[in-house]
């Protein structure tokens, strides 16, 4: 497809996804951001969010996104992330155990890393929202 764009998500376990897309929405450290064909060059880091993607046939996935870089050059789309995961992969008992000991954490910030406690914190709702 003329207007599509090559994506491409690995973890350091897997390579997650490869495919042609049309447009991608995702959350950098600098907010959402939306990609489309001819996007300018980009690199950036990646929160923990659900990353929306529409193929080259228009289907719409999503799948959750954890930290990482993500990089856009000439019409290529990669994303390195520490974690990725389908929506029927997502363990919908462990991300609420973990929000629960993240939120816990939080309230006693006493030895507690607390940028830690938040990363934690988000990847666990975002995984929730996406299950």
């Amino acid at each position: 497809m003329a207007d599509a764009l090559k994506l491409t998500i690995n973890t350091p376990e897997k390579n997650f996804y490869t495919g042609e897309v049309v447009e991608i929405l995702t959350d950098s450290s600098q907010g959402r951001i939306g990609i489309l064909k001819n996007h300018i060059p980009l690199v950036t880091t990646l929160v923990p969010n659900i990353t929306e993607i529409v193929d080259k046939d228009g289907k719409k996935i999503k799948a959750f996104t954890s930290t990482g870089i993500l990089e856009v050059k000439d019409n290529s789309v990669n994303f390195l992330c520490d974690s990725c995961e389908w929506p029927d992969e997502i363990d919908f008992n462990r991300a609420e155990e973990a929000k629960e000991r993240a939120e816990n954490r939080l309230k006693e910030k006493d030895n507690v890393d607390v940028r830690r406690a938040e990363l934690a914190l988000s990847r666990a709702l975002a995984r929730i929202s996406l299950k």
